[in-house]
């Protein structure tokens, strides 16, 4: 079986979120299962492209009409096979050669042109996939063009499958910007319509013969809260599902990991994480001797982190010098503003870091003893995941993919801290419980030790994967 998986974002050729990791893992693991699996991304002007550390060579030249104006594009593959699975990017000068992935006043087009690029493309195919799988709004009226483009009916028989990532974006734009949409019957206009404008997001959920959302907790909650797609999502129910997403235990593994300071497994992890934590702390002027929580992700109201100071702050005053708190992440300025001003009260104790480190987050969930992810909407969630991995007890809410991962230490089973309200009231509680933990070290080590034994991998989602296509071929 062939599936070529149409993404914004591969990791680690462009990545901006968890939608980067998942596009990165999972072509790797449906390989190791006997599938040949693709991935197609735009071709950003990033130090993926510009590094030099891989290699590619040009597979295919087009061109293509949005609206009125003509686009000359590339096809690149890398050619060493580096990232498991066969990579292309699609290079459009004057529209992806961004050094960004998102952000730009002409993101609709850019993203058109993609996807029109990648149909381009496909129809040249002398073999075309059994699958074309497509991740998120970004990729969204592919399904609808396949099914309904006149130039490319010769494709209506590929099954498009789509995978919700997050359904707070939507990719919505204006009926004005019709033109661009390569031509079909108008008749079908419906199916790109979602109040009022055109939705790729809802087109896809229409379009899609399968959807799916990255757990199936998510998947439930989005049947009643879902940015105003809830009556769409319970009309096609039939034919959507929730799938876990997964980690890759090869880059994340605490024993081989070369970005640590030192390496451990489970027999060793209080040595190892000792060894870790104390390098981080030394590099912020922290106390290794205190419990260390840290966050690591976006600085947006999606993630909770505009409550975390005053949570924060609580527990610092009721209990000064008990434990201190790292965060790594950048987004809504006033955020950043926030994190700032909880380093200048508590100098201390605090240490924030704004910006994306890759390196400085595997540190950082080495050395650590809590993640906190209060998030207010979390599809799946992959950061409690590597905190487990790598020993350190995740406290998060208990919404979408967090309550499907994250068992309260108070039940049998225990590998996190979990809380129920967005609000700082109670993460604030919830954080007292962990430092509560903190100090029955023979309950905190068997947590932690607990955590590291759970079965994360992307094995048993790549076959629920294979077996959602396997259903409709």
């Amino acid at each position: 079986m062939e599936i070529l998986h149409v993404s914004a974002e591969c990791y680690p050729a462009a990545k901006v979120g968890g939608l980067a990791d998942v596009v990165g893992a999972l072509p790797k693991y449906q390989t190791q299962e006997g599938a040949i699996a693709k991935v197609v991304i735009p071709a950003y002007r990033n130090a993926f492209r510009e590094s030099g550390k891989y290699s590619f060579e040009l597979v295919h030249q087009g061109g293509l009409w949005l609206g009125h104006d003509w686009f000359h594009f590339n096809v690149w593959k890398e050619s060493a096979n580096a990232l498991g699975f066969d990579f292309y990017q699609v290079d459009i000068p004057g529209l992806l050669d961004t050094p960004n992935v998102y952000g730009y006043a002409n993101d609709t087009e850019r993203f058109l042109a993609f996807q029109i690029a990648v149909l381009e493309w496909l129809s040249e195919w002398q073999h075309q996939p059994d699958i074309i799988h497509c991740h998120d709004h970004h990729t969204g009226l592919i399904p609808f063009l396949l099914q309904y483009g006149r130039k490319y009916s010769g494709m209506q028989h590929i099954p498009a499958v789509l995978t919700i990532h997050n359904a707070q974006y939507q990719g919505q734009f204006g009926w004005d910007k019709l033109y661009l949409i390569p031509s079909f019957d108008l008749w079908k206009s419906g199916l790109l319509d979602w109040n009022g404008a055109i939705n790729p997001l809802a087109s896809a959920i229409k379009c899609a013969w399968r959807i799916n959302t990255v757990s199936p907790s998510y998947m439930e909650e989005l049947y009643h809260s879902a940015n105003g797609l809830e009556g769409l999502l319970n009309t096609e129910r039939s034919k959507a599902r929730g799938i876990l997403n997964g980690i890759d235990d090869a880059v994340w593994d605490p024993s081989a990991d070369p970005m640590l300071t030192t390496n451990f497994g489970i027999k060793d992890m209080t040595k190892g994480k000792k060894a870790n934590k104390q390098a981080l702390c030394e590099e912020f002027k922290l106390d290794p001797a205190l419990p260390l929580f840290v966050f690591i992700g976006r600085l947006v109201g999606d993630k909770g982190a505009d409550y975390i100071p005053e949570a924060v702050g609580r527990t610092m005053f009721e209990n000064p010098g008990s434990f201190n708190c790292l965060v790594l992440g950048s987004g809504d300025a006033h955020i950043e503003w926030l994190m700032q001003q909880a380093r200048h009260m508590h100098a201390e104790h605090f240490g924030v870091y704004i910006g994306y480190n890759e390196t400085l987050s595997h540190r950082m969930y080495a050395g650590a003893d809590f993640l906190l992810m209060p998030s207010r909407v979390e599809p799946c969630g992959l950061n409690q995941m590597y905190a487990m991995r790598y020993g350190t007890i995740p406290i998060v809410r208990s919404t979408g993919g967090l309550r499907d991962t994250v068992t309260d230490f108070g039940d049998e089973g225990g590998t996190g801290v979990r809380f129920f309200q967005p609000t700082a009231g109670d993460l604030h509680h919830a954080i007292g419980r962990a430092l509560e933990l903190y100090g029955t070290k023979t309950n905190f080590n068997k947590i932690r030790k607990t955590g590291m034994q759970q079965d994360h991998s992307w094995n048993k989602a790549a076959r629920q994967y294979m077996d959602l296509y396997t259903s409709l071929t």
